[in-house]
């Protein structure tokens, strides 16, 4: 059995347990998987990660992990300029457009009333969406957070209140 300490920054801690959320925490693991595949069996969704630094240094998610690392995972920066550091994220968007999953209708709605490139159906399959999301670049709007695991998915966000007046409420997850 292998052990890392690690820690997770801002609203990353919104996907762990109460006990590990805003500390570094002791997690051990079989065999030697890559940060990102270590990083979601925790529920993090590897969209949603902007920084990882594996004991203080920047690392990508194919990064393996032997144990007795150190890993710090932060969320995507919008105040910080990361140049020349390696940015775990594709690069940014030029053209901002979404595929939402079927439990986000309204939110749907409201997208486009705003002039939003926004793909709904609300018999859509997880797979077709994932693959939306991949193949046409656009950001995967979701409250199932297994959904933005896929391996396909480049650029999504898990959506965190099922109030639609607040389902906006981050506008930032775009930039």
């Amino acid at each position: 059995m292998n052990c890392i300490r690690i820690r997770f920054y801002g609203d990353l801690n919104d996907f762990l347990l109460l006990r590990q959320r805003q500390r570094a925490f002791t997690y051990c693991f079989k065999d030697q998987p890559s940060v990102k595949d270590l990083i979601e069996s925790l529920g993090v969704p590897h969209v949603e990660v902007g920084l990882l630094l594996m004991d203080g240094e920047p690392e990508d998610f194919t990064q393996l992990i032997f144990g007795g690392q150190q890993i710090a995972v932060y969320p995507h920066f919008t105040q910080l300029d990361l140049n020349g550091i390696i940015n775990v994220q594709p690069e940014p968007l030029s053209e901002i457009r979404f595929v939402l999953d079927v439990h986000l209708g309204k939110l749907a709605t409201n997208l486009r009333m705003l002039g939003f490139d926004t793909l709904y159906r609300n018999d859509a399959p997880d797979d077709e969406l994932a693959e939306i999301s991949g193949s046409e670049n656009r950001i995967l709007l979701t409250f199932d957070r297994q959904l933005l695991k896929r391996k396909n998915v480049k650029y999504g966000y898990l959506v965190r209140s099922r109030v639609p007046e607040y389902q906006s409420e981050r506008h930032d997850f775009w930039k």
